[in-house]
């Protein structure tokens, strides 16, 4: 009788599986676009929970046609993002690297300033009553005192640039349910019009504050990227999937049968072993927004609150589906790299709000 063969569980193609360098995904591409006007192509936001929904089925192709059906969704909370500078990239024999910077003046950024971890500092507040300096205490924002910004701009046209992308932070002030405070510092990606438009654009952008509605669009699918939730050391019967040894084999079943020959004694990378599970960088394509809202025009907050959350006080957004990490979870969206030509519109008729507690 012939051995039993399957194929191999767990693709090679995400190893090492090792944990991610830190908390929120570093995007390193942005996808080319064909676009007459000039927008971002990126933004971030908190993993809050999941709730479901009733929608119709507008996909004339589905056996569903015209019908309500039942989703699973993902609410992810979105407050306005500030633009902290401009930056220029142009190709050398290296790769791309930085050309130059235009950062946002301090005194022109709002009443907020340009440190969004400062916007609530009590100390800050009390040292500019007395006439005294504020203590710099912004942390990874860098101020520039002195720079002129128009002669940065056009230093930045004179040279021969090949991408421009926005510096932008986060505001967690505004998101009551994350412990941290520290406004985390991202690039997001320019798409439209040639290089002049868009640092004409992202000029009059610069130290203002940019929305998810200025961005992304209800039925849209975007590119979701985030860290899993980490599962910690597991054995191979975990991580890979491997078949139990049998009941008669000495010493231990939850493990790999053989891991080399006894010649080299030479374990390879493809044996499937004990390590990391879970805290991974991962990306999932094509995720559908049905609704960019805020809380004040239609109430997505369950009773009770979302689990190890709480409550949504900022514009959200709900995508379809799941998406990766836990609650509290920053997740980074772009647009699609692989995108579909199916487009359809979103016609919710029910949202749940019911307690998630299990009661």
């Amino acid at each position: 009788m012939a051995d039993k063969s399957k194929p191999r569980r767990g693709s090679m193609g995400y190893s090492p599986r090792k944990r991610a360098v830190r908390q929120f995904a570093r995007i390193s591409s942005w996808p080319e676009q064909e676009s007459s006007e000039v927008r971002i192509q990126g933004f971030s936001g908190w993993k809050a929970g999941m709730t479901h929904i009733l929608m119709r089925d507008n996909n004339p192709n589905s056996t569903s046609a015209g019908q309500e059906i039942r989703k699973a969704v993902t609410v992810v909370e979105a407050p306005p993002m500030k633009v902290l500078a401009v930056r220029g990239y142009r190709n050398t024999p290296y790769g791309m690297q930085t050309a130059g910077e235009v950062w946002a003046d301090p005194s022109d950024s709002g009443p907020e300033g340009l440190m969004p971890r400062l916007a609530n500092d009590t100390k800050g507040k009390r040292d500019a009553e007395d006439g005294k300096k504020p203590e710099k205490r912004a942390g990874r924002i860098p101020i520039r005192n002195g720079e002129n910004i128009e002669k940065s701009f056009e230093a930045l046209k004179s040279n021969n640039l090949c991408e421009i992308r926005l510096i932008v932070a986060t505001q967690p002030t505004l998101v009551k349910s994350i412990p941290t405070k520290t406004p985390e510092i991202m690039e997001v990606g320019l798409v439209g019009g040639d290089n002049s438009d868009r640092l004409d654009w992202a000029k009059e952008k610069l130290g203002d504050f940019i929305t998810v509605e200025d961005v992304f669009n209800v039925g849209q699918e975007i590119d979701v990227v985030g860290v899993t939730k980490g599962k910690g050391w597991q054995g191979s019967i975990k991580r890979w999937g491997i078949k139990l040894l049998s009941h008669k084999n000495s010493k231990r079943r939850r493990q790999g049968g053989n891991m080399g020959d006894f010649g080299t004694a030479y374990v390879r990378k493809t044996i499937r072993q004990a390590g990391q599970v879970g805290y991974h960088k991962r990306t999932e394509l094509n995720k559908r927004i049905l609704r960019i809202s805020n809380p004040e025009e239609s109430e997505i907050t369950p009773a009770g609150g979302f689990l190890h959350y709480g409550e949504v006080k900022n514009h959200y957004i709900i995508f379809q589906g799941s998406l990766p990490g836990p609650a509290k979870r920053m997740l980074r969206f772009r647009d699609p790299i692989r995108p579909k030509d199916t487009k359809s519109e979103v016609e919710i008729t029910y949202l749940s709000t019911s307690s998630k507690q299990g009661v």
